[in-house]
């Protein structure tokens, strides 16, 4: 901390209950009111130097008494910042620091203690102190950028304000990366990667402070309008990387969002602490760098769970969103779980169907070839060595295996969120449904979580009917269930008879095959549990039959079994004869269970299948 002292008199003001005086063997001739506080002083050492105190006494009539009244309404800083500059004028020692250098200036500014009154005049001085020595220091220009809050106009007219910002702007830049030059707060845990909502937060220390740029939480002091401002002059300094930036903006979030919390009672809208953590939320987004990844998933996730619950802007909620779709293969499901601002759910499923739109659209695989151009452009493609293109062919093979995995990994991810929405008993059909079929076909390698999903949602919605179970159903792919699985849902009371049977059939073709108990399967199903076993290595954009384009009743058809030129018409007739099984499912569920509790003999069922498709096959 720099100080400065002016005047060498060690003098001072002398207080009597709301009058002050100084010490002087001179009779006091002028009265001066400031917030309240009256001044016995001397006309001669005070108007020598402030002009706006000429003008007053000049303007002021005479009065009787030996002392001349003046009064100084709205006197920025108030009694403290009168008095340091009366004590210039009396020559009596002050002393200057980051503190009350901001309030020290507007008063001599309002007194109008200027070059043009006295030479060296208290405006000069502070000007050269603040340039040269409170500006140059790190520490020195926080605590006056933030001094300036109380004096916004002042500051703002004298370049207070402006010059302090650019002072800490140019240290940043100077050396963004550079780690330990930051001392002058202490650092309080703030190393974390959340934001507290919904009336609790992770909290976890992060040991690689090395990573952090040094100046991070040192700004994270100031309040979000000299923040942003100060922020807006680092990014547009172009030298601070964009993960810097978003460190920095995470560092802040944490330490000034409050703990958000859903509560229907009140009015968000109404509420001015909500008014104000909205305002300082948007202006958190509205700060975020362009460049992907320079910012966690999870930080994203988080901002938008709070500009959820805030009802902030729908443009902030939508860019939020945006930049979540480009990398939602680095969330967890914790982080999806974001509160519904209605009362109808427990979770916002909404918001999670548009991420996921922003995921399909930003994870699109680029072509596999350039664009033929015409003209010179063309000749010009033809004249590129092959090196040139064969790197191209490289590089869109290496996006589209990225786009490929990444999808896989978001299906993942969005089963084990229907694991949890599932338990929701006022969470409709339609959402569940129409987020589980968001996923394309091929990112599922397996079905076992969707099936545990489906099989939650049953359990805590029981009042579904024949249709609606069939519905939730059809998006559930058998040939791609574990055998755990399958035997779990061969048992499930709760599913549709089609889909045990679809269970049964798929689980017995297999067992068949792998034990060498049947040779002479028909050719499609050897091509079905061929495909099976090719689902994993299959390219994306290569499944052969769209889920949309089939017919409703053919979905639920075995897929090996959708042409109508299909031999095995015996299961196409037990599958039709859906509607009068399903009424007796329950009173036959003691039947599955012991087909399923026998997994080495031959379903009797299966067998009749298999003997009517050869003798079928024999006669033709």
């Amino acid at each position: 901390m720099k100080f400065m002292k002016l005047g060498s008199r060690p003098d001072t003001f002398y207080n009597s209950d709301s009058v002050r005086s100084v010490s002087s063997e001179v009779s006091s001739d002028l009265v001066v009111q400031v917030s309240g506080t009256r001044y016995l002083l001397h006309k001669f050492p005070l108007l020598s130097k402030c002009l706006r105190l000429q003008r007053l006494c000049s303007e002021s009539p005479e009065s009787s008494s030996q002392h001349q009244i003046i009064q100084l309404s709205e006197f920025p800083g108030g009694t403290e910042s009168f008095e340091l500059c009366a004590k210039f004028c009396y020559g009596i020692t002050i002393t200057l620091s980051a503190y009350n250098i901001v309030a020290a200036r507007c008063a001599s500014e309002y007194l109008q203690m200027t070059e043009d009154v006295e030479k060296g005049n208290l405006v000069y001085k502070l000007d050269v102190f603040l340039n040269s020595c409170i500006l140059n220091g790190w520490k020195d220009s926080i605590i006056t950028l933030q001094s300036t809050k109380p004096f916004h106009l002042w500051s703002e007219d004298l370049g207070i304000t402006s010059r302090c910002i650019e002072a800490i702007a140019s240290k940043v830049l100077s050396n963004p990366s550079k780690v330990s030059l930051s001392h002058s707060y202490s650092r309080r845990g703030r190393d974390r990667d959340d934001i507290s909502c919904n009336g609790g937060g992770e909290s976890h220390r992060n040991n690689k402070t090395g990573g952090k740029g040094w100046w991070a939480e040192d700004l994270s002091e100031l309040g979000i309008d000299l923040y942003w401002r100060t922020m807006i002059a680092l990014k547009s300094g172009g030298k601070v990387p964009a993960n810097l930036v978003g460190d920095a903006l995470r560092v802040y979030a944490s330490k000034w969002l409050p703990n958000v919390s859903r509560n229907p009672e009140k009015d968000v809208d109404s509420n001015p602490s909500n008014s104000k953590s909205r305002l300082l939320l948007e202006s958190i987004i509205s700060l975020l760098p362009m460049e992907r990844n320079s910012v966690s998933c999870s930080f994203l996730l988080k901002l938008l769970k709070a500009a959820n619950i805030l009802r902030a802007s729908s443009s902030s909620r939508t860019e939020l969103s945006r930049r979540i779709g480009v990398q939602l293969e680095e969330a967890t499901v914790p982080d999806l779980l974001i509160p519904s601002s209605s009362n109808d759910t427990i979770y916002d499923v909404d918001v999670i169907l548009n991420i996921l739109d922003q995921f399909m659209l930003q994870s699109q695989s680029p072509p596999t070839s350039p664009v033929h151009l015409k003209g010179r452009f063309e000749r010009h493609r033809r004249s590129r060595s092959a090196n040139n293109g064969d790197f191209e062919l490289q590089e869109s093979r290496r996006s589209s295996s990225a786009s490929h995995s990444s999808k896989i990994k978001v299906a993942k991810l969005v089963d084990l969120y229907l694991q949890e929405i599932a338990r929701d008993v006022n969470l409709p059909l339609s959402k569940f449904t129409a987020l589980a079929e968001a996923i394309p076909d091929f990112a599922r390698l397996d079905h076992d979580d969707l099936y545990k999903a489906i099989d939650i949602y049953l359990k805590s919605h029981p009042n579904l009917n024949k249709t609606e179970r069939k519905r939730i159903c059809r998006i559930l792919d058998c040939k791609k269930l574990s055998m755990e699985v399958c035997m779990h849902a061969a048992q499930n009371e709760l599913l549709p008879l089609r889909v045990v049977v679809q269970v049964l059939f798929f689980e017995q073709a297999r067992a068949a095959m792998a034990g060498g108990q049947l040779t002479d399967l028909p050719s499609n199903i050897k091509a079905l549990l061929a495909a099976q076993d090719d689902a994993t290595s299959r390219p994306p954009g290569s499944i052969s039959t769209n889920r949309s384009m089939v017919q409703p009743e053919d979905q639920w058809s075995v897929s090996g079994l959708k042409s109508p030129k299909s031999s095995l018409s015996t299961l196409r007739m037990k599958l039709a004869e859906d509607d009068d099984l399903d009424e007796h499912f329950q009173a036959n569920s003691s039947k599955v269970k012991q087909l399923c509790s026998l997994p080495n003999r031959p379903k009797r069922m299966f067998g009749k299948l298999w003997s009517s498709n050869r003798s079928t096959s024999e006669k033709r």
